[in-house]
């Protein structure tokens, strides 16, 4: 499903799209929000190593994220020893409204929430700007009157 999305160009919203792959587990959630010309991304992950355990990557005007979660408990009583693991990578892939320079993109993770923070290249104003049609002698040579 997911090449005969990319073949046809159709650019559908993660969510959906990760319904449509069947990959809702490995999916990270995030909160993203813009914030006086910055895009702010946020996610909720508690217990890991940002140093060993967290990937972002920027390609063109997607801003990749990639974590991998490792939980590991031990249970020793009477009646014997249990032990648990859990592990896994959750990713989440951004779409940026316009590419953005590498070394203006800052991370960072505090007490569980990763945040990642990209400065927005300025939009144009909206509306656009009025061009000026001028009559007779004052058209741009070669310019049909």
């Amino acid at each position: 499903m997911a090449n005969i999305l990319r073949r046809a160009g159709v650019d559908f919203p993660e969510p959906f799209r990760r319904f449509l792959e069947g990959d809702l587990d490995s999916w990270l959630r995030v909160e993203e929000y813009r914030e006086a010309g910055t895009l702010v991304v946020k996610a909720e992950v508690p217990g890991i190593d940002p140093d060993n355990d967290v990937d972002i990557t920027l390609t063109g005007n997607q801003l990749q994220i990639s974590v991998r979660h490792e939980e590991r408990s031990e249970h020793r009583g009477k009646e014997g020893y249990r032990s648990e693991f859990r592990y896994g990578t959750f990713a989440r892939t951004v779409s940026l409204p316009a590419p953005v320079k590498e070394d203006d993109v800052r991370a960072s993770y505090t007490d569980g929430i990763l945040e990642v923070r990209i400065p927005l290249p300025e939009e144009p104003e909206a509306g656009g700007r009025k061009i000026h049609v001028s009559r007779g002698a004052g058209a741009a040579p070669g310019s049909a009157v």
